[in-house]
């Protein structure tokens, strides 16, 4: 079924321009699909890389648009304490020895077993929620890329005692490697747990943190990256990331979150 969406801004906009903007592709992947004829507007197919759509108007990418936008899979993972993200070291158990048949939640295809899918963004080995595993570039880049303005939630469970002095250095005024961290979004939500809120991911990054106001994470739980929440999705278990949660994606990358 094609893909149609009408233009509600205010001035004209290259089409490249809103469909990166909206979600749907990169401005790149726009581009190759306009000059290959995939494109139309009101019903008339363009081919002008420049070419701005008016407010009012309907864009549609037709069929073959679609299948080509989905080359990519990005696959949404309940990781569990034990796992690593990523290339382990000898005797570590990567995260994508979960992605098997019996353990996927709704419908698609599972990965072959040298299906290339790197994490977008780490999970350390003792900590557990929310990993995206994908070969979408665009996903990639919205997740984890310089410009990228998604953020992190985190439930935190920790030892130690937990005082505003503490608190307020979490969330401004430390440092790591020298290199001072982003302001932080932190709150007490129970005698030991605290929810992070970062826009930066450093190796570690919230352990670590704690550990300089004399703090130690018991429990470390990523419930959501950007607009993309785990929801009810059972630990180990994993599914496929929709066309709509991608858009949203991509879309929320260059929107600064709420302060």
């Amino acid at each position: 079924m094609a893909f149609t969406r009408t233009y509600d801004g205010d001035e004209p906009v290259r089409v490249n321009k809103w469909l990166g903007q909206t979600g749907v592709c990169s401005r790149r992947e726009a581009d190759t699909l306009i000059a290959n004829g995939l494109v139309s507007i009101d019903g008339e197919t363009i081919s002008d890389a420049g070419r701005k759509i008016q407010p009012g108007e309907t864009l549609t990418l037709n069929d073959t648009a679609q299948a080509a936008l989905a080359t990519g899979m990005t696959l949404v993972l309940h990781k569990p304490v034990g796992y690593v993200s990523g290339q382990p070291d000898p005797g570590k158990i990567p995260a994508v020895r979960l992605l098997k048949t019996p353990n996927r939640i709704g419908e698609g295809d599972t990965p072959a077993r040298d299906a290339s899918l790197p994490p977008i963004g780490r999970l350390d080995e003792d900590s557990r929620g929310l990993l995206l595993l994908s070969s979408d570039g665009v996903v990639a880049k919205a997740v984890i890329g310089p410009a990228s303005e998604l953020d992190k939630e985190y439930l935190v469970v920790v030892e130690g005692q937990i005082t505003e002095g503490k608190l307020s250095k979490l969330r401004h005024g430390l440092s790591l490697n020298d290199k001072p961290l982003k302001p932080a979004r932190v709150t007490q939500t129970g005698p030991q747990s605290l929810r992070f809120i970062l826009t930066e991911g450093k190796y570690r990054q919230i352990r670590r943190m704690c550990e300089l106001v004399g703090l130690e994470v018991v429990d470390l739980y990523r419930i959501r990256i950007g607009p993309l929440e785990l929801g009810d999705l059972p630990e180990g278990r994993w599914r496929h990331l929709t066309h709509q949660e991608r858009a949203m994606l991509i879309a929320a990358s260059t929107t600064p979150p709420a302060p």
